[in-house]
């Protein structure tokens, strides 16, 4: 784990993106990947290893790439609340693998405080001017109008083209689907959102 004092990545008004550290291991399972109401739209509960599994795919993903999912945390109380970033799609029959994908998820007393919108146009920010990326996608399900929510409000649009199954979830999830934002949308997008 990278040393605390130099691990932030991305800093807003209210939200600290940065590595991972140990300690976020046990905050993750206790509240975000054991909890059914927040994990209801991503297969359910998982298991501690399966949580900490996914923080060392984020963590290898930072190494590797110079961003990952990072752990969120509010600056004025150290509270973490989850994650939210940038990671290269990699799932199995995902359109343009190896391209940008946005991500987040928060703990449960965290919603409807604009922490995730916050930290979403952060992490768009970065994709667009730190990695000059031509376009960024971020996938959901159906029912997760939450998540497809943000995306539009986030100026994405849907792309029913590029939707897939992904074999780790099978037919209980359901098909992901698919939005996307190309860079010079953003740069308006931003605008209207300031």
């Amino acid at each position: 784990m990278p040393d605390e004092c130099d691990d932030v990545v991305i800093e807003t008004e209210r939200l600290l993106l940065r590595n991972w550290r140990e300690a976020d291991r046990a905050e993750m399972f206790a509240h975000l990947t054991s909890q059914p109401a927040v994990m209801e739209h991503m297969g359910g509960p998982q298991t501690r290893e399966e949580s900490d599994a996914g923080i060392d795919r984020c963590i290898a993903s930072q190494s590797k790439n110079g961003h990952c999912f990072w752990a969120l945390e509010r600056k004025d109380n150290g509270l973490f609340l989850g994650f939210c970033g940038l990671k290269r799609v990699d799932g199995d029959g995902a359109p343009d693998l190896g391209s940008p994908e946005i991500g987040w998820r928060l703990r449960q007393e965290a919603w409807g405080q604009g922490f995730a919108k916050e930290s979403a146009i952060a992490s768009m920010d970065f994709a667009f001017d730190q990695l000059d990326a031509e376009f960024v996608s971020a996938f959901t399900i159906d029912g997760n109008t939450s998540s497809w929510g943000l995306m539009k409000r986030l100026g994405m649009t849907r792309r029913p083209d590029l939707d897939y199954w992904d074999a780790k979830w099978g037919p209980v999830v359901g098909p992901e689907i698919v939005y996307r934002i190309v860079a010079k949308d953003w740069a308006q997008t931003r605008k209207d959102l300031t």
